[in-house]
């Protein structure tokens, strides 16, 4: 008897690098107009730098002229990147500013090397839908707000008292996300972390982690939004 062969259905296959950097593109144009403009900058103006030392170096050569051009040429690419990886990043997060749990995207895709974050927010307003996420690094406990400043600073007094009875001397730093002028923008968050002074080590910060990740939470609380899969709003 003939058996009937079951086809497996093929895995759909992952776009490659350029293709990837092409949907990044279209993306960031989307909500970033200017971005064609800045990339052609980002890539000429090395180049014209290249040429220029090519030319006005004494004792140059045609095989040292085309080092420099090459050079130029290699230095533009790699500024293209860099600018074009930070202004997706930028136009990916301003999709979700606002919006309730887009602290804890960015705090689950964007924190860098040395701190230890969740997208479950510490503490919640299930009327408002204002949170205070916590973050542990080697610059100590940091409480983050998302929400106006009116209406989060009560929340932020408590978990600071809480940490402080828990955590004994760890430094606490506030940082404030929302709608107030002194806000740090959500793109700018993980950048902001790192930029403050390091007190703990490496050890000292699993173990203030596990301290106060011991505290848990009374409050079933939403997941963080997904930066890379979230509508813009509408007007």
């Amino acid at each position: 008897m003939a058996r009937s062969k079951e086809k497996t259905p093929k895995k759909p296959k992952k776009p490659g690098r350029l293709k990837q950097m092409w949907q990044v593109f279209q993306m960031t144009r989307r909500y970033d107009s200017n971005i064609v403009w800045i990339l052609v900058l980002a890539f000429l103006i090395p180049v014209l730098i290249s040429l220029a030392l090519a030319l006005l170096i004494p004792g140059s050569n045609v095989f040292t002229m085309v080092l420099w051009i090459v050079a130029g040429v290699l230095a533009g690419i790699l500024a293209m990147l860099i600018i074009l990886g930070r202004r997706a990043e930028k136009a990916a997060y301003s999709q979700i500013e606002g919006q309730p749990g887009a602290v804890g995207a960015v705090l689950r895709s964007s924190l860098k090397r040395g701190w230890v974050g969740s997208e479950m927010p510490v503490a919640v307003n299930g009327k408002t839908q204002d949170a205070v996420y916590r973050a542990v690094g080697r610059g100590g406990v940091v409480l983050i707000s998302e929400g106006p400043k009116t209406r989060t600073t009560r929340m932020l007094e408590e978990e600071k008292r809480k940490i402080v009875r828990i955590g004994g001397n760890v430094g606490v730093t506030v940082i404030s996300v929302g709608p107030d002028d002194d806000a740090v923008p959500l793109h700018k968050l993980a950048r902001r972390l790192t930029r403050i002074k390091p007190t703990l080590t490496k050890a000292e910060v699993l173990a203030v982690n596990n301290r106060l990740n011991s505290m848990g939470t009374k409050l079933p609380i939403p997941k963080g939004v997904d930066p890379m899969k979230a509508r813009p709003q509408r007007g």
